[in-house]
């Protein structure tokens, strides 16, 4: 970053710093998280980037059924769910799982058709998600439970 400075930064027209200090109750991260909406199910599960977030039974979780909930997705790869500013907490079910060698090694009776199922996985063409790229972010996770 010095060198890029070095090499193409330009002195400001008004050397006096024009930045406005955060308000007591405002949050940087949330307002640079990627909001979106859904409508939690009858079953306190909802879809987001190819995963499904199953909701723990709450009492804010169950008056938010059939209701519009907000995934906030942070750019450091945590992801909340919220209803009426109240986050409630989840598991995840990831569809786009891959059966691994090892599973397939372990399980004697059922070592076939782990196998089958890996060769499938690999002859498919790889699934992207949807929802922000994190390129530069080599930790982040977006299945850490809630």
């Amino acid at each position: 970053m010095a060198d890029y400075n070095v090499r193409f930064a330009k002195p400001p027209a008004n050397a006096k710093d024009l930045h406005r200090p955060l308000r007591a109750g405002e949050d940087l991260d949330d307002a640079l998280a990627w909001k979106e909406e859904s409508t939690l199910s009858r079953a306190l599960t909802l879809q987001y980037d190819k995963v499904i977030f199953i909701l723990e039974p709450s009492e804010q979780a169950k008056a938010a059924i059939g209701k519009r909930v907000t995934v906030v997705d942070y750019p450091d790869g945590r992801l909340s769910i919220r209803y009426r500013g109240v986050e409630l907490a989840y598991r995840t079910f990831d569809k786009m799982r891959q059966v691994s060698q090892a599973a397939v090694v372990e399980n004697k009776q059922l070592g076939a058709a782990l196998a089958f199922i890996r060769e499938e996985q690999l002859r498919r063409e790889p699934q992207r998600r949807s929802g922000p790229r994190r390129r530069d972010q080599h930790d982040a996770h977006l299945f850490k439970v809630g």
